[in-house]
């Protein structure tokens, strides 16, 4: 594989600053260009980011005299030094929209972090292991914004990327209803103790827009590429509440589904230890060679002792029971900001250059 110049954009935020202790050391990727809002614009990375380095890992000794580019006004000179962008700004949508398509445009792909452009209908928004054949539409996409290396592709919600793994091997069951109720930890809000001190002894019961992506976007993820646009699933119907808890990082699901055909316990334990999808076929270099791990134990998995497995690119499972209403419950885990953002976001860049779209 060839090596890639890679930007950061929105890189002293949270999620941009987890990209950049991911790609610190990344065997295809080095970061050559860092940008974010005009506040931050013109001063090293060390400066800008200040005494709000919120990642346990130190900042890159690379980076840290980086002279960070305004997203929006340099973003010719941005381009200049890299072959593709990681996107994870904190600005409206409509603004994040059109700053994403603007660097598509100009013929720099976008790999982004961000809920923008996740539901349009020629935006591939790929789990690597789960939808890696919607990255087919991006010919579609480049033709209709005009390029012919520009493109926009997205990661989905983090919320959701406990779970939706979980019903993957599952689905030629036929499933058709389920119930997910996340507990989310306080980083996927851009927040740790010290900043947000209101979540300590509590849980707040409303996570705006969470629930939403929650029940919708699993159904571009299993949908399917028709006429030029991915169409979506019509089953399994989902529901869920999202709720923020007093924990750092690692998203917890409580799952029930329900599935028309007969299958034991024992069978669907299986499916998940041995799935496998695109990245480990590939072997790419941020992908769990186990995707999906079941604990047997009745009390895991534990944000605490499992948030990080395999790199924190793997998602937990455990206490897989019968359901009185359901057919199944059962409870999930992944680290909300690598698998379920940057290090998602990472493997998703892995898998297209791969796949040569990057190229």
């Amino acid at each position: 594989m060839r090596q890639f110049s890679v930007g950061i954009i929105g890189a002293t935020g949270m999620v941009g600053q987890r990209f950049a202790t991911l790609l610190e050391n990344h065997p295809w990727f080095h970061v050559t260009a860092l940008a974010a809002s005009a506040r931050s614009a013109g001063k090293t990375y060390e400066e800008a980011v200040g005494d709000h380095w919120l990642i346990k890992a130190p900042m890159p000794e690379s980076m840290k005299s980086m002279v960070i580019f305004n997203a929006e006004k340099d973003v010719e000179k941005v381009i200049d030094l890299v072959d593709f962008v990681f996107c994870a700004v904190n600005m409206p949508k409509d603004a994040t929209k059109a700053l994403e398509e603007l660097y598509a445009k100009q013929e720099c792909p976008v790999i982004s972090n961000n809920s923008a452009n996740r539901l349009v209908p020629d935006v591939p928004m790929i789990i690597p292991e789960i939808n890696a054949d919607h990255a087919e539409i991006i010919p579609v996409q480049r033709k209709r914004l005009g390029t012919k290396r520009g493109f926009i592709a997205v990661k989905s919600n983090c919320s959701l990327q406990s779970y939706v793994p979980a019903i993957q091997p599952l689905m030629d069951l036929h499933v058709t209803k389920v119930l997910a109720c996340t507990y989310q930890a306080i980083s996927g809000a851009g927040k740790t103790f010290e900043t947000f001190p209101q979540i300590l002894d509590n849980v707040i019961p409303y996570i705006g827009g969470e629930e939403g992506k929650s029940e919708n976007e699993p159904m571009k993820i299993w949908g399917h590429i028709e006429n030029g646009q991915i169409v979506n699933a019509v089953e399994p119907n989902i529901t869920s509440q999202c709720l923020r808890v007093p924990v750092s990082d690692g998203h917890t699901a409580a799952v029930f589904a329900t599935f028309e055909k007969p299958v034991s316990m024992e069978e669907i334990i299986e499916r998940w230890e041995s799935y496998k999808g695109a990245p480990q076929e590939l072997k790419l270099p941020s992908a769990p060679k186990q995707f999906l791990h079941y604990f047997h134990q009745e009390d895991r998995p534990q944000t605490r002792l499992d948030r990080n497995l395999e790199n924190g690119m793997a998602v937990s499972i455990g206490r897989l029971r019968p359901d009185s209403q359901y057919t199944i419950k059962f409870v999930c885990l992944s680290h909300n900001t690598l698998r379920g953002a940057a290090g998602g976001a990472v493997l998703l860049a892995e898998l297209l250059a791969a796949k040569g779209y990057l190229d």
